[in-house]
C-alpha cells in the first residue's frame, strides 16, 4: 500500500538533501492509507528562524543573539532550544536542508500514538534507504520517546 504525498507537501520538501527526501518518499510508499501523512517544513528561511527563536523569549534576549527585537514574543510558548537561531538542520546548507517537519493527517496534535507510528515508519523508510536519521521524540535514539522532555514530535534530521 501506499499514500500520494500532494503538491504542497512536495513543494515543501524542495531543498532538502536529496538523501532525506528518498527517505520521506519511501515513507509514503511504504505507508498505510491509515498512517496518512503531510509534509509540515523542510528549509527555513533566515525570517522563519528568527521568528521561531523569538517565541518565548524576551527582546533582550533576541537582540544578544542578533535576532531582531521585533521577534521577540515572550507571551508564546518556546519551539527551539538552539543557542544559536540560525543554526536550525531546517537551514540551507551544502547539500541542502538537513531536516523535516512532518505530521500524521488530519493533524492531531496530542495523539502522540499517530507520531510514533509515523516514526516506526520513518525508521523503516530510513533503513530501506540506508540513511542515518534521528527523531525529534528521542533526540538521545535510546528509543523511548519523549522520556526526557524530547518533544519534537514532527521532526526528523540526518544524523
Amino acid at each position: 500500500m501506499s499514500i500520494t504525498l500532494g503538491a504542497r507537501s512536495l513543494a515543501r520538501l524542495e531543498g532538502v538533501d536529496p538523501r532525506l527526501v528518498r527517505v520521506v518518499k519511501r515513507a509514503a510508499a511504504i505507508a498505510d492509507p491509515a498512517d496518512d501523512f503531510t509534509v509540515l517544513e523542510g528549509v527555513r528561511s533566515r525570517e522563519t528562524m528568527w521568528e521561531y527563536w523569538g517565541n518565548g523569549r524576551s527582546a533582550d534576549a533576541c537582540k544578544a543573539r542578533g535576532v531582531p527585537v521585533q521577534y521577540a514574543r515572550p507571551d508564546l510558548a518556546k519551539v527551539t532550544w538552539l543557542t544559536n537561531p540560525l543554526m536550525s538542520n531546517h537551514r540551507m546548507q551544502p547539500g541542502g536542508g538537513k531536516a523535516v517537519d512532518l505530521a500524521p493527517f488530519p493533524i492531531d496534535w496530542k495523539n502522540t500514538a499517530r507520531f510514533d507510528r509515523l516514526n516506526a515508519l520513518m525508521e523503516k523508510a530510513a533503513a530501506l534507504e540506508g540513511v542515518d536519521i534521528r527523531w525529534g521524540a528521542d533526540w538521545d535514539q535510546d528509543g523511548k520517546p519523549r522520556e526526557r522532555g524530547e518533544s519534537d514530535s514532527p521532526h526528523w534530521e540526518l544524523v
